[in-house]
């Protein structure tokens, strides 16, 4: 009997606690589902779920070799070539060939003979040309000298006629008359002389010019021999 009351009392202990718990557990707020509401994820609209989708499957099934999944375009390549600014063995290794191969080049140039179709022959009389050359240089210094001294004493011959013939009109006692052609002797003599000049400096320079035509011709037959 003392068992049986123990454990009927035992069962309305625990009885009065479920009931305990029942009312707390009304009592309290659901926290536990305001939380898992707050930690599910905001619904996804059906156009972001399908890019999501092709993004999956294109980082899925594509390599990346010539397709860029960020840009969704192809792919241009490197930015920079991935040896730029360092010194590699392929660039070593063609530097030394190119080298080499100057090289021989040189090297069989050296040995190849003398080719006597590619010389380029020259005129019989060469030697005798280059020695009077030689002998006329002189002679065209003093040939331009003499030039010269004549033109100067052509003109200056120009000026005392003038003169004299200024003074013989002044002395007929044409004063106006003498003054008038004085100034056109003077002036037509001027313009005279100012010609002879000009033809004696452009005849120099066409001596030199032809007389460096030639020493150019030599010294080419020159090498070529």
């Amino acid at each position: 009997m003392p068992s049986i009351h123990a454990l009927s009392s035992a069962a309305q202990d625990r009885k009065a606690r479920l009931a305990q718990l029942k009312s707390l557990k009304r009592k309290q707020p659901d926290t536990t589902e305001d939380q898992q509401d707050e930690a599910a994820p905001a619904p996804k609209s059906p156009r972001q779920e399908s890019t999501h989708q092709s993004s999956e499957v294109t980082s899925k099934y594509l390599s990346g070799r010539n397709y860029d999944a960020e840009t969704r375009g192809a792919r241009l390549g490197f930015e920079t070539a991935p040896d730029e600014g360092k010194e590699t063995l392929e660039k070593k290794a063609s530097a030394l060939a190119a080298e080499t191969k100057r090289q021989a080049e040189e090297e069989a140039k050296a040995n190849q003979p003398l080719d006597l179709f590619k010389l380029q022959p020259k005129k019989p009389n060469w030697d005798l040309k280059r020695d009077l050359d030689r002998k006329l240089d002189i002679l065209n210094v003093r040939t331009d000298n003499a030039i010269a001294r004549l033109v100067r004493e052509r003109i200056s011959g120009q000026q005392k006629a003038a003169q004299a013939r200024a003074a013989q009109a002044s002395k007929n006692g044409g004063q106006q008359l003498s003054s008038s052609s004085q100034s056109g002797d003077v002036e037509a003599m001027g313009i005279e002389g100012t010609t002879l000049v000009e033809a004696t400096n452009l005849r120099e320079r066409e001596d030199e010019e032809e007389a460096r035509r030639e020493r150019e011709e030599e010294e080419a037959l020159l090498d070529g021999s």
